[in-house]
């Protein structure tokens, strides 16, 4: 997953520039609604958040950077820390990042040639989308194949 960079104006507002306990709010606003990750610890330097923990999932870890990184203030996420089980199954994914003017229903058109798959975009999101009818520009999704 290395290190995933995201739009250092964009996102939800947890903390101002100055902030000393950005780490704090960022682990707290990943945990609001976990997406499967435990032990979760979070550094914050410089417009950089450094995770790491232990998640259940492929989908967890990617969406705990997806949470972390659609914050605003956060330009890059480092996830390599956040481990894996070793079962783990491999879900292949694309990431994709919102437009100006773009609905799920677009997306879902764009990646799967049916508006109607929104759904399965929002399931796939649904930590990090809260309304299907409420993404941003600059927001970052995940798309599954």
């Amino acid at each position: 997953m290395d290190l995933f960079s995201f739009a250092k104006n964009i996102g939800e507002k947890l903390f101002g520039s100055d902030d000393t306990d950005a780490a704090e709010k960022i682990k707290a606003h990943i945990l609001e609604d976990n997406p499967g990750v435990s032990n979760l610890e979070v550094k914050f330097a410089d417009g950089c958040a450094t995770l790491s923990g232990d998640c259940e999932n492929q989908a967890a870890k990617e969406k705990t950077v997806l949470l972390a990184g659609n914050v605003k203030n956060v330009e890059k996420v480092e996830g390599d820390a956040l481990t894996l089980p070793a079962e783990a199954a491999v879900e292949e994914v694309e990431y994709y990042e919102i437009q100006k003017g773009d609905t799920l229903w677009k997306v879902a058109s764009q990646f799967y040639g049916d508006g109607n798959k929104y759904t399965a975009i929002f399931e796939a999101n649904r930590e990090v989308i809260k309304d299907p009818d409420l993404i941003y520009p600059g927001q970052k999704i995940r798309i599954p194949k």
